[in-house]
């Protein structure tokens, strides 16, 4: 008996439907993000090794799916290097911000500065598969490299606020800067663990405090170190309140009475960055969340995260500032900021609250039954015409009993049926019935412009 076919644990099958409903949703994104003067570009699924390894920090090192190399991979192992750098010289991409950093570098002679793009494809991460997480996902990253302008995080969260709005969701989006949290790390006395302090700390919100601060410890912060960042992790209030405290802590009002110039940078950062949200205006909620994170190492300024409000399920966009990406791969002092959109956890989201448009259900508008041949030959310059013109139109492709057809345009929800014999060859008329209304009228094939009209 043939073994039942099945996919990796962590991906998923696509049916018509359910890519109706994601391309509803890449559409949407990829609207807005031309609107701002994105343009499109891709990267191949796999990238060497040596482009991804050392970006995502330890644990996201862990998470990339590596490549076995063609041919026989085990010949010629050198048994006292280790195996794996020798049989695997590529990886899937883990996010597409590395791969697009590393095409900057690539192409920079021919991009001009500042290089706004978008890219709407697959990721693959060897994460554990659980509700809302995924070992294959599709991103759509939105970044501009080579401006310094805040200008720039404004936009992001323009469409941000934008994207949700046209897909009528309600979320909340999240703010920090890695500046501040190299503050933290500074004015608790352990600036050389800032890395390990950001990690603990963007586990927040899953972990609890207690945790958070038993995993600093853990690393080798004293009690005392995490004393002091224990009030900015409960700091609460309104951005103004926020900033002005954190302010106060960074110029040496904290326990360690120690001074960081760093972190006194990122709030002047995030204070001109809430001016200016203030002042565009935006409908979805914003907040300074000082616990706010994100793993990755090459974060260096504004951080953001997206939560959905009505829906259970983790953050669904995530981004920030990088400064120094492009320089490992030999182009220093090109700051970029860009944004990810996570297709799939928006997926769920929309799918969770039932915000996907019900016309999305089929995209045939029209389907001419088939009685016999001569009736075939008589309607497929008309639905050719129909198709010329932008209308969705399938034909049967046998002929057959008409319950038959009616219940595949039910299945279908095609809207229109048109069934034609030869009275209608005779007059030259096509017939079309309304299957929601039950509406049935007759139009001249050879001018279908009120045909349209009754289809649209």
């Amino acid at each position: 008996m043939a073994q039942k076919p099945s996919i990796p644990k962590g991906t998923r099958d696509f049916g018509q439907q359910e890519m109706a409903e994601r391309n509803y949703i890449f559409d949407t994104i990829r609207s807005v993000f031309r609107t701002y003067g994105y343009r499109q570009i891709e990267t191949p699924a796999m990238e060497n090794l040596s482009t991804l390894l050392g970006k995502y920090g330890d644990e996201g090192d862990k998470l990339l799916f590596r490549i076995l190399n063609s041919g026989d991979a085990f010949a010629g192992i050198d048994p006292d290097r280790p195996v794996v750098p020798q049989i695997c010289e590529k990886g899937l991409r883990y996010d597409l911000t590395v791969p697009f950093a590393r095409f900057v570098v690539q192409h920079q002679n021919e991009i001009s500065f500042p290089f706004k793009r978008f890219q709407i494809q697959p990721v693959w991460r060897a994460d554990r598969p659980q509700k809302g997480r995924y070992r294959e996902f599709y991103q759509c990253d939105v970044d501009v490299v080579g401006s310094r302008s805040q200008i720039n995080e404004l936009e992001l969260v323009q469409i941000v606020d934008r994207v949700f709005s046209l897909l009528d969701v309600r979320v909340l989006i999240k703010v920090n800067n890695r500046k501040v949290l190299t503050g933290f790390a500074e004015i608790c006395g352990f600036p050389e663990r800032v890395v390990d302090i950001t990690v603990a700390i963007d586990k927040l919100d899953k972990i609890g405090l207690e945790k958070v601060e038993e995993e600093m410890m853990d690393k080798g912060l004293s009690a005392e170190a995490v004393a002091v960042l224990r009030p900015i992790l409960l700091l609460s209030g309104s951005t103004e309140e926020k900033l002005s405290t954190m302010r106060g802590l960074m110029n040496g009002g904290s326990a360690s009475g120690i001074v960081s110039e760093t972190g006194l940078r990122g709030l002047d950062e995030l204070e001109e960055l809430f001016g200016l949200i203030a002042a565009a205006g935006i409908a979805q909620g914003v907040e300074i969340d000082l616990s706010l994170a994100r793993g990755l190492n090459y974060y260096t300024g504004a951080i953001f995260e997206v939560k959905a409000l009505d829906f259970p399920i983790g953050s669904i966009c995530g981004g920030g500032r990088y400064d120094n990406l492009t320089g490992i791969f030999g182009l220093p002092d090109l700051s970029g900021v860009g944004i990810s959109f996570g297709a799939d956890r928006i997926y769920d989201v929309l799918k969770g609250l039932g915000k996907f448009p019900a016309d999305l259900a089929t995209g045939t508008r029209l389907l001419f039954a088939v009685m016999g041949a001569e009736e075939l030959r008589y309607v497929l310059p008309l639905a050719r015409t129909l198709r010329e013109r932008g209308v969705s139109v399938e034909v049967w492709p046998d002929a057959g009993k008409l319950k038959k057809q009616f219940d595949y345009a039910a299945r279908k929800n095609i809207p229109f049926i048109s069934i034609n014999g030869t009275d209608e060859i005779a007059a030259g008329t096509v017939n079309v019935k309304n299957l929601i209304t039950g509406e049935q009228k007759a139009f001249p094939a050879a001018d279908p412009d009120a045909l349209l009209a009754f289809l649209a």
